[in-house]
Parts: structure tokens; C-alpha cells; sequence
């Protein structure tokens, strides 16, 4: 049964609703689909699946896009309901006759809705019925088909049983026993077509020269030449280039005393005292400095559009693309933006997005383009190029706030440290962009502890130690094979005791599949409950990005026995001064989870560390 079915506007006023469904839905999966599927650019999927407590539905939709309207329909996901999708298409095809911008009610359009559903469910239920009769007249094919074969085998092995009783009588009783060890009806025809195959297998076996046969014996003297040939002349070669033994020479150690002390990262002395203090040396960070863009656009885009598409089709649509560019076209079709579409993918992809996403991205861009009216003296390629970058606009712009200060200082007020829990694979540089948003931290005098919850990698404490000490802050360690989060909670613990502003966590570093870390680290954020889970992943990532970051949202969701788990609340994207314009790793991080990039690691020392620049990132992927 069909839950609800709604008509609203792109801004979001809705202009119809079923009053007799008028069911009333649980939880609220239409505003679920408007801010997971049609802000992030999913619009081009079939359906969305929506799941709370005691619901489970499916939300089929579509767009009229030259009118700015959709239309929604909601169903229990059990039921599979098949007239939905030609329900909604004759809905939109008869609401738009209608439809004005200046009218708010449409009471009118119940009936109109009644008969088209009774028409919809009429030509589902015929289209069942039809397969039905289908799928029987092919398995009464079938059983027709079995009793033919079957007949026919029966006359077949009543005329061969005659023939064979009449080879019997001639040939006595050896051609009988042919026939048994045969198995077959027509034994005479096996028997000698079997005798053939093995005269030619034994011919070949025992070298004869039969007429039509290969002769082996020829081959293996050809061989034998062949190797009495070749065999001199390794020996020659052997003896004329010795080769020559080749000896270690002996290592020559200098002379002079082996220093006292190798570990010039630890600056303490044996009391503890005489810290030095390298971290005033760094200077400002680049989190506090503007990156200037230039917003200049550039009129060689179309251009570059063409020139990524296929040849063929650049010659064949050049006149018509020019005379729709100064006529104007009436409804664009999905045939007139593939090609454009098609060249945005393949600039994508060698931008270092994930092709999953660059398919998903086109598909969006065609739903949101598809029957709108081409303006005149407008290429279709630049209108698909303005949908994209709106779209990539769109994603990575943060639709919450990421200002970590201001929640620093509200979470001051609450008289409570501010939780940070740094997570990622193994390898992206956790430990060393968590000093540098200690930095960070520390230039707005916020007072900042390290919790080494990283007991399982050697060397990880000494690392966040030497950190530690040369930004002069307090570190929480309890050494290595311990409860991570047993020690986190301690930390906090601690720094509520001596009022520490912020706790940044260290974790181990642990793939996405490994389920005995992923258990460790979902039970440590569901007994601290951080106030922000930080995801760190490497620009340098394709393809991989999507993996890591599903899965481990994904077991963080399954492994917490939390009813509503915490999943990653923002990215830090290391190593992007690596990666030139191959920046694709953080619209397909973004994508695949929905939270934004609020830090860029961009070099090793402190203050490498920035925001990131969405017009910079979207002027890069599309140039």
C-alpha cells in the first residue's frame, strides 16, 4: 500500500499532498531524502531506503526540473509495489498541466490523483498477469518439448534395437559385446569411430608412420640435433669468460669515539628538567592565513569540454550543438548531454576521483538537467559545466559548522574538556598532523593535553612523547598493551582535574577490515563519547578512499552497541602538497561520507596545516 505521495517545489514549499493516504509516517524520511540524496547530488538513483525504529520505507522520486518541481512517493519496502515508478510519471505529467507559480492550493487534483492510481494499479496488475501466462505457455513449451524428445527416443531406440538384432544375427556374438560395452544404441558407429581415434592415439605412441599420422621419431632426432648443437657452444663460453669470485672488502672503522648520545629528539635531561622549546620557532599557521582565489572564470572551459570528447561525435553534433547554442532548444534530452557528460567523467577520474562517484556525480547532473529549456546563445556543454560545478560546490561546502574554537570554548563553559579522537589507516600521518592541530590550538591560547591511546604499534609513545615535548604540553601515556579505551577515559579524567581546554587522542593506525581494531576503537568512542571523531586519510587515494571510509563508518555502526552509534564527524586530509592537481581523494571522501574536510595537512612541519579552499578545489578538478 502506498504510504504517501507529495508534490513540493525545489525551495521546499509543498504544494500537494495525498489526503487520502494521509498516513502518518514514522520518523521523517522525506527530509532524510532531501538532505542525503537531493543536497549531495544522489538524485540520480532509482530509490532511497529509509530506516528508523519501527519503520523501514522506500522513496521513489522524480523531477520536473523546468518547472522546479518534485515528486515524491513513500511505500513500505516489504510490499515492492510496482506501479510506483508509472504512477509518478502520469502524476507529473498531469500536475504540471496544471501547475502556477501564483496558486497555493490544489484541492482539485485528489480526484484527478484517484484515477490515475486506479489506472496505474489496472495496468501493473495486467502486466503481472501477462507474465503469468508467459511464464506458462513457456513451461507447457517445456513439457511439450520433454515428451517430444522423449517419444522421439523412444521410435529412435525401437529402430536401432531392430538394426542391432539383425547385426547380431550376421555378426555372432562378438558385435553384441561391442554394443553392451558401448552403451550406446548405435554401437557400430561409436565402435568404429572410437577404433579410428585410438589406431591414430597408438600410431602417435609408438612412433609408426602411418599415412595421415605426424611422425614423432622425426621430432625427437630434430631435438636430439638441435641440443648436440647447442651444447658446445655453452661449454666454449664457459671456458673463454670464467667468471671472476668476487670478495667483501673489509669495512674500515673510524677511529674517533662513538658519540655519547644518538636520540636528539629527547631534550630532556635525567631529572626531567631543561625542556627546550623549538615550537616558538615555526611561526604563524596557515590555518589563521586567507588563501587568496582568483574567481577570474575562464572562457577556454567549453573548448577543453569539446576537445575531451570523442572526435566522432564532436563533427556530428557541431552544427546542430551551434544552432541550438543561437535558436535555443526546447527540453534538454539525455542523448544531448552524454557527451559532455561523458567528457566531465573521464576529467574526473583523471583528477583521482573514484569512478563510482564520478558516475553517480553525472547521473545527478543529468536528473537535475533533464527537460529544462536551453536558454539561447548557450552551449550545452557550458550548462553542463555550470550544473557541475554547482554540484561539487554543493558537496564540499559544510552544511554544519566547523569552527573547532567556538566549540572549544562552549565546551568551557560546560566546565569540560573538548574531546578529539584522531582515526585513520595505517600510514597517513595521524600522530604528526595531531601535533600540528596542537599547534594550532596552541596560537589561540587554548591549553591542549596528548592522550597516547596508540598501545599497540612500537614507537607510537615515544613519537607523541618527542611532539609532546617540543611543543611544551602534558602528555597522557600508560605505555604499550593497555586498554586504549580505558586510557583515553583516564585522560580525560586527568585533564578535567587540571582544566586542559582540549584532549586530542591518538589511535592506532588499522585498516578497514581488521575487526579486532575496529572493535577496540568503536568501544573507545562509545565509552568517552568524543565530541569530534576525526577521520585522517591521504590525498594520494583514489579509489580506496571509498573503501576506507564506507567500512569504517560502517563498523563503527555495526560494532558499537550504541542504538545510535557515532560515526566520523569531519576528514583531515594529509599530504596534499604531494599530489599536484589530483585533488579527487577529498570530494571522494566527502561523497562516500558526508563530512566535511576541516583540516589540510600540507607539509611536515607545524604550520603546514590550512582549511580547505572549495572554489580552489572545484576550479582544479573541472580545468
Amino acid at each position: 500500500m502506498l504510504e504517501q505521495l507529495l508534490i513540493f517545489t525545489r525551495g521546499g514549499l509543498i504544494l500537494w499532498t495525498c489526503k487520502e493516504l494521509g498516513n502518518a509516517l514514522k520518523g521523517s524520511p522525506i527530509d532524510t531524502l532531501i538532505r542525503s540524496c537531493l543536497l549531495e547530488e544522489r538524485s540520480g538513483a532509482a530509490s532511497y531506503n529509509y530506516d528508523a525504529p519501527g519503520a523501514a520505507y522506500t522513496l521513489k522520486w522524480t523531477f520536473h526540473n523546468e518547472l522546479g518541481l518534485v515528486f515524491v512517493a513513500v511505500y513500505q519496502r516489504i510490499l515492492h509495489l510496482l506501479y510506483v515508478d508509472d504512477l509518478l510519471a502520469m502524476v507529473k505529467q498531469e500536475f504540471s498541466q496544471i501547475y502556477d507559480p501564483k496558486r497555493m492550493s490544489y484541492s482539485d487534483f485528489d480526484e484527478t490523483f484517484r484515477q490515475l492510481k486506479k489506472e496505474a494499479e489496472a495496468r501493473a496488475e495486467d502486466l503481472k498477469r501477462s507474465k503469468q501466462v508467459v511464464g506458462k505457455s513457456l513451461n507447457n513449451s517445456k513439457k511439450q518439448g520433454h515428451m517430444q524428445k522423449a517419444g522421439f527416443e523412444g521410435v529412435t531406440n525401437n529402430k536401432s534395437s531392430e538394426s542391432n538384432s539383425s547385426n547380431d544375427s550376421e555378426d555372432g556374438d562378438d558385435r553384441k559385446g561391442r554394443k553392451l560395452e558401448n552403451g550406446h544404441s548405435n554401437g557400430n558407429y561409436v565402435h568404429n569411430e572410437e577404433s579410428k581415434f585410438n589406431g591414430r592415439a597408438n600410431g602417435r605412441e609408438n612412433g609408426s608412420s602411418n599415412a595421415g599420422a605426424f611422425d614423432v621419431n622425426k621430432l625427437q632426432k630434430l631435438r636430439a640435433k638441435g641440443g648436440k648443437k647447442t651444447e658446445p657452444a655453452v661449454s666454449k663460453g664457459s671456458k673463454a669468460e670464467p667468471k671472476k669470485k668476487i670478495t667483501k672488502k673489509n669495512r674500515v672503522w673510524d677511529d674517533s669515539p662513538p658519540q655519547a648520545k644518538l636520540d636528539f629528539t629527547d631534550s630532556v635531561g635525567e631529572n626531567g628538567d631543561n625542556i627546550e622549546v623549538v615550537a616558538a620557532d615555526h611561526g604563524e599557521s596557515m590555518m589563521d592565513k586567507e588563501e587568496i582565489f582568483s574567481s577570474e572564470s575562464e572562457g577556454e572551459e567549453d573548448e577543453e569540454v569539446g576537445k575531451d570528447s570523442k572526435p566522432e561525435t564532436k563533427k556530428k553534433g557541431w552544427f546542430s550543438s551551434m544552432f541550438q547554442s543561437i535558436a535555443g532548444k526546447a527540453n534538454l534530452e539525455k542523448s544531448d548531454l552524454e557527451p559532455a557528460l561523458r567528457a566531465l567523467k573521464d576529467r574526473l577520474m583523471t583528477k583521482n576521483v573514484a569512478e563510482e562517484i564520478a558516475e553517480k556525480l553525472c547521473e545527478s547532473v543529468a536528473a537535475s538537467l533533464e527537460g529544462k529549456k536551453l536558454a539561447s546563445f548557450t552551449r550545452i556543454s557550458s550548462t553542463v559545466q555550470a550544473a557541475m560545478e554547482e554540484a561539487l560546490v554543493r558537496i564540499l561546502t559544510p552544511r554544519r559548522s566547523i569552527d573547532i574554537l567556538r566549540d572549544v570554548h562552549a565546551a568551557k563553559e560546560q566546565g569540560k574538556p573538548y574531546v578529539v579522537v584522531f582515526v585513520g589507516v595505517n600510514g597517513v600521518g595521524k600522530s604528526t598532523n595531531l601535533a600540528k592541530v596542537a599547534y594550532w590550538l596552541l596560537q589561540h591560547q587554548v591549553s591542549v593535553m596528548m592522550a597516547a591511546c596508540d598501545t599497540f604499534r612500537s614507537g607510537a609513545v615515544e613519537q607523541l612523547r618527542t611532539h609532546a615535548r617540543r611543543l611544551q604540553i602534558p602528555i597522557f601515556e600508560k605505555g604499550y598493551e593497555k586498554d586504549p579505551a580505558i586510557v583515553a577515559k583516564e585522560a580525560i579524567q586527568e585533564a578535567t582535574h587540571n582544566g586542559s581546554d582540549v584532549v586530542l587522542v591518538d589511535t592506532a593506525g588499522r585498516m578497514q577490515d581488521n575487526e579486532p581494531l575496529m572493535r577496540a576503537l568503536s568501544k573507545l568512542i562509545y565509552l568517552n563519547n568524543p565530541d569530534l571523531v576525526l577521520f585522517v586519510g591521504e590525498a594520494l587515494v583514489g579509489n580506496d578512499a571509498v573503501d576506507q571510509l564506507s567500512k569504517f563508518n560502517q563498523k563503527l555502526a555495526d560494532l558499537s552497541p550504541s542504538p545510535n552509534p557515532r560515526l566520523i564527524d569531519g576528514i583531515l586530509l594529509t599530504k596534499f602538497d604531494t599530489i599536484d592537481d589530483k585533488v579527487g581523494a577529498a570530494l571522494s571522501m566527502v561523497y562516500i561520507s558526508g563530512a566535511p574536510v576541516m583540516f589540510v595537512g600540507c607539509g611536515q612541519s607545524y604550520t603546514d596545516l590550512k582549511k580547505l579552499n572549495v572554489k580552489s578545489i572545484v576550479k582544479t578538478l573541472l580545468k
